[in-house]
């Protein structure tokens, strides 16, 4: 091997982790860096200039920013960077600062702050992106799925609306809707379903569920969804891996349905001809739990001006009342609001019913 060639692999070498380097660091995120190291040094001198005029807790600017801006790779060795900083205006002032008991809570309160930031960045590592471009992912991520539930628009004479309420006001929530009419025919397709959980804890799960049993809905015939909805559960193997539904198809053109249940409270239907209130049980287990599970129809016609309430356990029980009870009060309460018209009845009742500590959905459809 030659001189000039051993000299060159070293050089070669170099280059490529420099290219390595340039590709890790986007153009948004080096232009973060460069001027956050700016403020950072910047802070350094005005604390040297005058110390007493210029605090050290001033460094949990550059830290708060940089855990916006930084993604889990940087975010780290930028931390240290400024810590590193920290110190050299403290010793840099050493000589006329005199070391108090407010000095040395600051620079502790800034060392944990920055220990937080970097626990946080090292959690923030499964992701791989920065704080604010990862919430929007999860944010449009959320969206781009629960748009999938969106009620698809009917004939003149149907009308469906749907509302959800999650535990604590989070907007991510362990019920969901799915809706589905293949070929804008006269079938359509509805499905309610509960999420083991409540809240932010059920959220992602709920999240993937809306998308996969989405597509299963638009792609089986109505009595293959719940088994194969029980068999995509079980594949996951969720510790908490269970779910309760409720599926109805409904022929548009005649108003004939079918109704199932996975371990999910009866649907009740309003007959308009006598005003009574139906309400339709079926039998079928929790999905999630078994192999092999049945799932039994119940079927029925919904005449001119009947409607149907499908909605979750959180609706209609509480820990002080059974959920007869709670169905008793869905009826009686839906008797009132929608006495006069069936127009935004599933608001109206979801915001009379339910525990505000459990998670909510309500879907009603009407034959006009």
């Amino acid at each position: 091997m030659s001189l000039t060639t051993s000299r060159a692999a070293p050089v070669r070498r170099l280059r490529r982790t420099g290219a390595r380097l340039r590709r890790r660091v986007t153009p948004a995120e080096g232009f973060a860096l460069f001027w956050l190291t700016l403020l950072t040094l910047a802070i350094v001198g005005l604390i040297l200039a005058d110390w007493r005029v210029w605090p050290l807790t001033m460094f949990v600017l550059p830290m708060v920013l940089g855990s916006l801006l930084l993604g889990p790779r940087h975010l780290p060795w930028f931390v240290v960077f400024v810590l590193a900083g920290l110190m050299l205006a403290l010793v840099g002032t050493s000589d006329g600062r005199e070391l108090t008991a407010r000095l040395v809570i600051a620079v502790v309160i800034v060392f944990l702050l920055g220990l937080i930031i970097m626990i946080a960045s090292f959690r923030r590592s499964r992701l791989g992106v920065a704080g604010v471009q990862g919430e929007s992912m999860l944010v449009d991520l959320r969206d781009r799925i629960q748009s999938q539930g969106m009620l698809p628009p009917l004939p003149a004479n149907w009308y469906a609306e749907s509302a959800l309420r999650s535990a604590g006001g989070s907007p991510f929530a362990g019920d969901f809707v799915v809706a589905s009419r293949p070929g804008w025919g006269r079938r359509l397709d509805l499905v309610v379903v509960d999420v083991s959980g409540k809240g932010e804890d059920a959220g992602t799960r709920a999240l993937l569920l809306s998308g996969a049993f989405s597509g299963l809905l638009g792609a089986l015939e109505p009595e293959e969804f719940l088994p194969a909805a029980n068999t995509y559960l079980l594949r996951q193997n969720w510790e908490e891996g269970f779910a309760t539904a409720i599926h109805i198809t409904v022929d548009l053109e005649t108003g004939d349905f079918t109704l199932r249940t996975a371990g999910h409270p009866p649907g009740v239907q309003l007959l308009a001809g006598s005003g009574r209130w139906l309400v339709h049980e079926s039998e079928g287990p929790v999905l999630g739990l078994y192999d092999g599970a049945e799932f039994v129809a119940s079927c029925g016609r919904m005449g001119s001006g009947d409607a149907m309430l499908l909605y979750t356990d959180g609706l209609v029980e509480t820990p002080a009342r059974d959920i007869g009870l709670g169905i008793d009060r869905l009826v009686g309460t839906a008797e009132r609001l929608l006495h006069d018209r069936m127009e935004q009845g599933a608001r109206r009742l979801i915001d009379r019913l339910g525990s505000r500590n459990d998670d909510r959905a309500l879907l009603l459809l009407h034959r006009r």
